[in-house]
């Protein structure tokens, strides 16, 4: 049986990939911990512990404890992954990035330089605002997080974040180019590995002290690995559609046609629907907190609560909008319809053109209900877990999805390095097979 390891470590630039992608991820882990000036981190610790379920602590996990650190990475990735997601959004619906975008790769490298534009803007907002709310912030009622508040803090606080920022975005784009796997998917896997620890930690406390007991433990334990395996399960679907070419006629050959698919997953949103979700019903209870007093605010969370049932049935329905609403975005089914009649593809039994588009449409619709589904699932029973036991979000749905999703990537990712270098190692013995047998030829053609 092969040795996968043994396998990378015989092929240099794999290797190297690898080795890279760690080093990349370590530099990002290190600047974690490199603090930012002005703001009382043990006040900011209380006031983290007691707000946890916020969304400063679903920030916090994407972070990798960067928030409640202060770190200069206290942004990380997401200014970059918000900025993708709208010049996503605007390459479909604006005609001029949408040209851009079809225009090979310099239209790429065009919106990929209007993107790192967005990812200072945003970040510039963003910067701002936490600096104005950790203002505002007050551990146990009364002690100041912010050491200095003023104009002098907030230009700090936004140069700071600004530029770690858009280090982390240059971290991610060195992974994604250098390295192996997405760069920014990467990122955000790190941050929430890296808190696994703590959180286990969390819970051998929560023993200790009894709020819970060894069959609880074994419950929960038995059922994270149900839903990883589930996760995995669905992750991997996909739905073949088959797909037909004609033949070809190239000078006086005439080449045959083949038979392909086209691959479909079961989840074509990925992880984007469980994130928009939960920042939304999450922005209620963090705008309580800046504004304490509010009562309109106040009876919205009691409302909202973690794990009531408007809140699970609100957070049903939004997962479920924003999966169409994803797919409706990254996914064409006219473009790819269009795109298989130019390259004389066709699915067997329905034309080109419209119907192939109808029907990869209807099963796209029908994947994605399906995948939604799958989505709503996945994240509401941790939720409820983490309601009832005050599990952190490390153990909750959406952490598991993107660790799962980004792992599963990844491994694909090397995986088809290895294929690549065998199929080559495979070609060039294959050459020199067929080169040895034509010198063969030529010596016994000359001694005759």
């Amino acid at each position: 049986m092969r040795n996968p390891l043994a396998d990378i470590a015989k092929i240099p630039d794999l290797r190297n990939r690898i080795l890279f992608t760690l080093a990349m991820l370590a530099v990002y882990r290190l600047g974690v911990f490199v603090p930012a000036p002005g703001v009382d981190r043990v006040a900011l610790s209380k006031f983290f512990d007691s707000n946890a379920q916020t969304l400063f602590g679903l920030y916090d996990m994407f972070s990798g404890g960067a928030l409640e650190q202060f770190s200069v990475f206290v942004l990380g990735i997401m200014p970059y992954i918000s900025a993708s997601i709208i010049m996503q959004l605007l390459s479909s619906t604006v005609p001029q990035l949408e040209r851009l975008s079809k225009e090979g790769q310099a239209g790429r490298n065009k919106i990929t330089q209007y993107t790192r534009y967005l990812t200072i803007g945003i970040a510039v907002v963003q910067s701002f605002s936490i600096a104005v709310g950790l203002e505002q912030m007050k551990a146990g009622g009364t002690e100041d997080v912010v050491l200095n508040a003023g104009p002098g803090f907030r230009a700090m606080t936004v140069i700071t974040m600004t530029a770690g920022s858009c280090f982390v975005m240059w971290l991610g784009e060195q992974i994604t180019e250098r390295g192996v796997g997405n760069g920014a998917s990467l990122i955000i896997t790190a941050g929430i590995v890296a808190g696994l620890p703590r959180g286990i930690f969390s819970l051998f406390q929560k023993i200790s002290v009894g709020e819970m007991n060894l069959l609880e433990v074994t419950v929960l334990g038995l059922f994270m690995f149900l839903v990883l395996a589930g996760i995995v399960f669905v992750e991997r679907g996909q739905r073949r559609v088959p797909i037909q070419y004609a033949k070809r006629v190239i000078g006086r050959r005439v080449y045959s046609g083949q038979q392909t698919h086209l691959p479909l997953k079961v989840n074509v949103a990925g992880v984007i629907p469980p994130i928009f979700a939960s920042a939304v019903l999450m922005f209620p209870a963090t705008a309580a907190t800046f504004a304490p007093n509010n009562a309109f605010l106040s009876t919205l969370i009691g409302a909202f609560t973690p794990g009531a049932w408007l809140y699970n049935l609100t957070y049903v329905v939004l997962i479920v909008f924003f999966a169409f609403f994803y797919t409706a975005v990254t996914f064409n089914p006219v473009d790819v319809a269009d795109n298989l009649k130019k390259q004389g593809g066709n699915i067997p039994g329905i034309r080109p053109g419209i119907q192939t588009a109808e029907y990869l449409d209807r099963i796209l619709s029908r994947l994605t209900a399906g995948g939604s589904i799958y989505l709503a699932a996945v994240c509401i029973l941790p939720t409820m877990l983490i309601t009832e036991y005050g599990i952190p979000f490390y153990f909750g749905g959406t952490g598991l999805l993107i660790v799962v999703s980004v792992s599963l990537d990844t491994v694909a990712q090397i995986e088809g390095h290895l294929l690549t270098q065998h199929y080559d190692g495979l070609m060039s013995s294959s050459n020199s097979r067929v080169r040895g047998r034509q010198r063969r030829i030529l010596e016994k053609t000359k001694g005759d």
